[in-house]
């Protein structure tokens, strides 16, 4: 069967991604729909990014107060990449041994933990409570699509659309209020444990709509693909390099651009808005531009015009920081948009729901990977050279590669 319709790639965002690798495994035992579970998704979605995101306009304060280097703190923005790469291991297991609404509940329960954890010590502790937290997102990531498909199948569309944005307005949250609430609670420590009582009200919320929800009965996995090696097709390959390489692009923005603006002179409030901007411009773009992308018979042109967009931005943020962050801010908000793009190519690229689910298990899985990467290699790059244009000039040629692979991905064909 080929996806084609727009309900089939309306957008769901990162971590609907591993939704195909997932579903041909194991059916979650279905939680009836409603209004009450409608409220618990939102609240769910908005704890998916703070965690992550709520780092960047307070990393150089972190640094300075544990005496950390710029390497370290490339550890601690690499570790949502390989969190995110392994979820779709455990979270299958974890689902069909508990049933659906315990394992996320348990995930919003490990995000608490690991929210209060990474703030109550030193350098190292902050890396473990950060691995423990994102590991809690990776499981609810790859989860709460699943129960918009089966508890709102009148309304997968709408849902979508309220997840995704929800999940993007939490990712703007996280940078935009972390730096006021360092200043209202006294500290850097005390802002970003705030965040862990939203993922408590997430986890109350939770538990009371997904009560009565059963175990998931487990589909023979023996049964699950056929055919040849994915790994073996060069269409499978550039989805796949289109999506790690966008994925790269996007972490290195999350973790290090708050801190290369406030460098350039940029106050640390207006940093965290800007950041903030970024994340929300990707809920229109994934809205509307993905359904009218995936109409067309190609979605080459779309994914490199977004592409030129936030390689001109950087151009801005690697030459003059100052002169513009706003509309260099602009511009890489657009760029990192191509991310509802990448989800809709791996829909489109396959041809029947099996294909589509070993893809995306492919993509998914490596892309994550090479983000883990990315924000490594730019602090590594920024404490050997003491400056920003070498980090700058690797994420230029990244972006080059991301629109030279999604232009192949683009095309039309099929693995």
């Amino acid at each position: 069967m080929r996806v084609d319709s727009q309900e089939s790639v309306a957008p769901f965002d990162d971590r609907l991604e591993l939704e195909g690798s997932i579903e041909t495994a194991w059916r979650p035992g279905v939680i009836t729909g409603g209004l009450l579970l409608g409220v618990a998704v939102v609240l769910v979605a908005l704890n998916l990014r703070p965690a992550i995101t709520s780092v960047g306009p307070i990393l150089g304060e972190m640094r300075d107060d544990l005496g950390a280097t710029a390497t370290w703190a490339g550890v601690l923005t690499t570790l949502p990449g390989l969190c995110f790469a392994a979820a779709g291991l455990a979270a299958p297991l974890l689902a069909r041994r508990f049933g659906i609404g315990a394992a996320i509940a348990s995930a919003l329960s490990v995000l608490a933990v690991g929210l209060v954890l990474r703030v109550v010590d030193g350098p190292y502790v902050v890396l473990g409570g950060t691995l423990v937290a994102t590991a809690g997102i990776a499981l609810a990531n790859v989860l709460i699509p699943v129960v918009i498909k089966d508890s709102f199948p009148a309304r997968v569309g709408m849902m979508t659309g309220v997840y995704t944005a929800a999940l993007q307005g939490g990712g703007a949250l996280g940078s935009a209020l972390t730096p006021p609430l360092e200043n209202a609670f006294g500290g850097w420590r005390q802002g970003l444990g705030a965040w862990s009582v939203l993922a408590v009200l997430a986890l109350l919320v939770w538990i009371l709509a997904a009560r009565g929800a059963g175990r998931a009965p487990v589909a023979e996995a023996g049964k699950q693909g056929s055919g040849r090696s994915l790994l073996r097709s060069p269409l499978a390959w550039m989805v796949t390099l289109f999506f790690g390489t966008q994925a790269f692009l996007a972490y290195v923005v999350m973790g290090w651009l708050p801190e290369v603006m406030i460098d350039a002179g940029v106050s640390k409030g207006d940093a965290g808005l800007l950041l903030g901007l970024i994340s929300l411009i990707a809920v229109p773009i994934s809205l509307v531009v993905a359904p009218m992308a995936a109409r067309a018979g190609s979605q080459s042109l779309w994914i490199v015009g977004l592409g030129v967009f936030g390689f001109v931005g950087m151009v801005g943020m690697m030459v003059a920081p100052s002169a513009s962050p706003l509309l260099w801010c602009l511009l890489i908000g657009l760029g990192m948009s191509v991310f509802s793009l990448a989800l809709t190519v791996i829909a489109l690229r396959a041809r029947t729901g099996e294909d589509t689910a070993r893809l995306s298990g492919m993509a998914q899985g490596i892309g994550y990977l090479m983000a883990a990467v990315g924000p490594f290699l730019f602090g590594l790059l920024h404490d050997l050279t003491r400056g920003w244009t070498v980090p700058w000039i690797m994420m230029l040629v990244v972006f080059l590669a991301q629109m030279t692979f999604g232009a192949l991905a683009g095309r039309r064909r099929f693995v």
